[in-house]
C-alpha cells in the first residue's frame, strides 16, 4: 500500500487545517486508517484512527478539536484540525493497517509525513 499525504503547512494558533491522505495499491475498505504525529524530540503518538466501519478513536490531546473521516470509495482518509495550538506542531503521518491496534505506533504502512506548524 502506498500513502500520499497532503495539506500540511503553517497556521496561526486558533486556526484550522485539513490533512488528506490517498491510499493506492492493495487497499481494502476493511483496513484501519489513521493519523499519527511526531513532534521534534518526542516519540510518535496516535492522533486519530478510524476503522473500515467508521469506528474512531482519538488521542486525548486532540479529542473535541480534530475529526477523522474516510471515503472508502476514494480510498482516502482526512483529518480536520480545529483550534490548533503550538503544541500541535509536528510531522503528521498517515497510516493504514490490517488490525485494530491504534496505540501501536510502528505497525502498518506509512506515508511520507506532512509538516504542520502552528505559530503562537
Amino acid at each position: 500500500v502506498q500513502l500520499q499525504a497532503s495539506g500540511g503547512g503553517l497556521v496561526q494558533a486558533g486556526g484550522s487545517l485539513r490533512l488528506s491522505c490517498a491510499a493506492s495499491g492493495s487497499t481494502s475498505t476493511n483496513y484501519v486508517m489513521g493519523w499519527y504525529r511526531q513532534a521534534p524530540g518526542k516519540q510518535r503518538d496516535m492522533v486519530a484512527v478510524i476503522s473500515g466501519r467508521g469506528a474512531t478513536i482519538y488521542g486525548a490531546s486532540v479529542k473535541g478539536r480534530f475529526t477523522i473521516f474516510r471515503d472508502n470509495a476514494e480510498n482516502t482518509v482526512s483529518l480536520q484540525m480545529n483550534s490548533l495550538g503550538p503544541e500541535d506542531t509536528a510531522v503528521y503521518y498517515c497510516n493504514t493497517r490490517y488490525v485494530w491496534d491504534p496505540r501501536n505506533v510502528v505497525y502498518g504502512s506509512w506515508g511520507q509525513g506532512t509538516l504542520v506548524t502552528v505559530s503562537s
